[in-house]
């Protein structure tokens, strides 16, 4: 504001020395309608105020004030002097609406993104997320780890269509789902299926209740249409004894192994659809079945990560940058992967990212 007012008062000076046949002073209606572009309404109307004096005293000094066009003037200066005051009022309100919107969904997501455990059964378990740039909708990338009852781990990873609370209420659908079918002793083999039907009788009762009237009649709601929503995702289950690992891919960017300095891209399953979808086709599916030594680490990610794009439009190379860090483990891997991602973009992260990185420990 006080640049504002600076501004103002040189004009003025300028306008008087100038004398009355160069006048500038109408210049000055130019700094409250920029100062409603970045400064509160109630600075505005500081800036304002001090803009329409100046506009007077610098009249009075050039002997305009009775002149026929100086109400022309005076009236033009005041009305938009008055707008740029309500400009900043709807601008200033907009933006507490998308901020408290922004923390909304960011919240809603901290809960659904709940710390993974640092051991699940006979692995490590790590993870980050990076959320897409301050611009962008948050979108639906979802993690968890559970132990199973035998004493093994079961880890999903999870992107839900779309973005905003939208997805992140998909994403919740297919946690829950999970956690579900992991408590019941559902077989790694029946998850397809089993996340694919909660999903949709999730959404299904999403878009009922949405239907209904909010003006407590109960006039008939017309039939919800267009009904629609899946999410990609990957689920892997450790063995108790660590040596066994099971994939099974829905639709999902396929897992990787590093082991004895190699890195192996996990991909002899054939993928099943991504819940959601299932109503589609017949449900068809294998089981990847794959060893883990001692101290191996199983990589698994969303799309955010394989899809980011440098300068030259390039997709980011994770499994060749990941050849780079085998020696790594647990954080020091992730971190090593998201400085680098962050080296490869040329803009803003469009997309989330999620990442899980299993290690076996014993």
């Amino acid at each position: 504001m006080v640049a504002a007012l600076v501004a103002v008062a040189l004009l003025l000076v300028i306008d008087v020395a100038s004398g009355p046949g160069i006048r500038i002073g109408g210049l000055m209606v130019g700094v409250p309608a920029l100062c409603a572009v970045f400064l509160g309404p109630g600075q505005v109307l500081v800036v304002a105020v001090v803009t329409v004096a100046g506009v007077v005293l610098a009249a009075q000094e050039n002997r305009q004030l009775g002149t026929e066009n100086f109400p022309v003037q005076i009236t033009t200066v005041v009305v938009i002097s008055a707008t740029s005051v309500a400009a900043a009022m709807v601008r200033q309100r907009r933006e507490k609406e998308l901020a408290q919107s922004r923390w909304v969904t960011a919240t809603t997501q901290r809960t659904l993104l709940k710390p993974l455990p640092d051991r699940v059964g006979p692995v490590r378990v790590c993870s980050t997320y990076l959320a897409a740039d301050k611009e962008s909708a948050v979108g639906g990338d979802v993690y968890a780890a559970l132990p199973t009852a035998d004493g093994g781990a079961r880890i999903l990873v999870g992107d839900a269509e779309g973005k905003g609370l939208s997805a992140i209420e998909l994403g919740s659908s297919l946690v829950r789902a999970f956690r579900r079918a992991t408590r019941t002793g559902v077989p790694v083999a029946g998850l397809p299926g089993w996340l694919d039907r909660s999903l949709r009788e999730d959404i299904g009762d999403i878009a009922l209740a949405s239907s209904r009237p909010a003006n407590g009649t109960h006039e008939a709601a017309p039939a919800p249409t267009g009904l629609e929503g899946f999410a990609t995702a990957v689920t892997a289950e450790i063995s108790p004894d660590g040596g066994t690992l099971r994939i099974v891919d829905l639709g999902h960017p396929v897992p990787l192994l590093v082991h004895d300095g190699e890195v192996r891209a996990l991909d002899q399953q054939e993928p099943a659809l991504p819940p959601g979808l299932g109503d589609l086709a017949r449900e068809t599916h294998t089981v990847g079945t794959y060893h883990m030594d001692v101290g191996d680490i199983l990589l698994l990610y969303t799309d955010g990560v394989i899809e980011a794009r440098n300068a030259a439009g390039e997709f980011y190379p994770l499994a060749e940058r990941l050849r780079q860090w085998t020696s790594r483990e647990g954080e020091n891997l992730l971190s090593a992967i998201t400085e680098d991602l962050d080296r490869h973009l040329v803009a803003p992260r469009g997309d989330d990212v999620a990442m899980v990185a299993v290690q076996r420990i014993r």
